[in-house]
């Protein structure tokens, strides 16, 4: 990562530019991945739960931020010096591991780990439904939020007139609401347990998108009455992810970082392929987007169905 920020801060052109970029988003890729197999390694059950929903206070406030810090940045002192900015803090990170963060892995476990292993581990994991379907539940959860975060500058901005200052408090009120819920994972895991906090979240995500989708398709097109059901719906979002990563994660404590990187791509790849079908029927109204995270919502409510009662119950027994 921190090659590729210095490569980009003095990139010569654009096609430097991209290969540096690529070369830095391999590099970030493990900080979504490791963090997850790192809370598996040393919890389970509902402590891991309330580990998992502040990794996603961090992976969730991080974007929000970033635009905000990006864009001082470069009025200030130019588009290199972001890239010098992310490299030092990359490198402030790299002490950070270096002198607080111990291995979490004993050495025989990392001894027999090799390409080979992870390979194996990949096939099994596929081969796994309630892993699949746990981690699918959150993607198209994660795919909801890509459908709206590919149309709605252009929906709110061009449809409903608002300013991009005024957008990006919007947006920043749903991400609130995500941020807030996933906070409440642990002590209502500790209420009620793993399963039931995912059912009752998904369920009602999915029931509040189809209540948007058919206020929408019924012709009322206002901006307040889609706000304020996005932000319940992305509040409800934010307890499905946490606690759908620990449920998935519980039974592959010896392959944890494996399915913590399969699970990351399996996210993306769905929020990916959501992204782009949204995108073709597009058509600067809000109810193409509605209609694709509702849609995504719904799936996400059937695979729950599907899903949940093939999942063993999490056992809160961290591990020593």
């Amino acid at each position: 990562f921190m090659v590729g920020g210095v490569g980009s801060a003095m990139a010569p052109n654009i096609e430097w530019l991209i290969a540096f970029r690529f070369l830095q988003g391999l590099g970030a890729s493990a900080g979504m991945a490791v963090p997850r197999a790192i809370v598996r390694d040393l919890h389970t059950g509902n402590e891991a739960a309330k580990l998992m929903s502040l990794l996603m206070l961090v992976f969730s406030v991080s974007p929000i931020l970033a635009p905000l810090t990006g864009s001082q940045i470069i009025e200030s002192f130019g588009w290199r010096a972001v890239f010098w900015t992310v490299t030092g803090a990359a490198a402030l990170a790299t002490i950070l591991l270096a002198t607080s963060l111990k291995e979490t892995r004993s050495a025989e476990e990392r001894a027999n780990s090799s390409f080979g292993t992870a390979l194996a581990g990949y096939r099994y994991l596929m081969s796994d439904r309630n892993f699949l379907g746990l981690t699918a539940i959150a993607g198209f959860g994660i795919a909801s939020f890509f459908v709206y975060l590919s149309s709605s500058s252009f929906i709110l901005i061009d449809h409903y007139g608002l300013s991009p200052s005024v957008y990006s408090v919007f947006f920043s009120i749903n991400a609130v609401a995500f941020i807030g819920m996933s906070q409440l994972t642990g002590m209502l895991a500790d209420r009620f347990g793993l399963k039931r906090v995912v059912w009752v979240a998904v369920t009602g995500y999915a029931t509040v998108m189809v209540a948007l989708f058919a206020i929408m398709a019924s012709g009322v097109d206002r901006l307040d009455v889609m706000a304020a059901l996005l932000f319940v719906g992305y509040g409800f979002l934010g307890l499905v992810i946490p606690t759908t990563s620990v449920l998935a994660m519980e039974e592959h404590g010896e392959i944890a970082g494996t399915a913590s990187a399969l699970m990351g791509t399996l996210h993306f790849a769905i929020g990916a392929l959501a992204m782009g079908v949204a995108g073709l029927f597009f058509d600067g109204t809000p109810l193409p987007m509605v209609a694709g995270i509702t849609l995504c919502a719904v799936i996400s409510f059937m695979l729950a169905k599907l899903t949940l009662g093939r999942a063993r119950e999490a056992v809160e027994a961290p591990a020593e």
